[in-house]
């Protein structure tokens, strides 16, 4: 257990901090599971609006450094790719 105050306190920053970090990988998760499920129907317009949403929301956690950059690059490779393939 921490004895020093500042070593307290940034048990408590990192408690606030993992907290938020949290949140902001679960809304990643969620822009992408629209378009998975955008692709998963078939519908092309609809999973091109959503990779469009989810491309800004994956950079912004690169830049918070929530998430790595090469993982966020493999991520919407991927997507788009698999959107790509969608017949039109």
């Amino acid at each position: 257990m921490a004895q020093h105050k500042s070593a307290k306190k940034r048990i408590r920053r990192n408690a606030r901090a993992a907290t938020v970090n949290h949140s902001r990988v679960a809304r990643i998760r969620g822009f992408v599971k629209t378009v998975e499920t955008a692709i998963a129907s078939g519908d092309k317009t609809a999973a091109i609006a959503a990779l469009k949403k989810v491309m800004p929301e994956l950079m912004r956690g690169t830049t918070k450094g929530v998430v790595h950059k090469k993982t966020v690059s493999r991520k919407l490779s991927r997507l788009s790719a698999r959107v790509k393939s969608l017949a039109a």
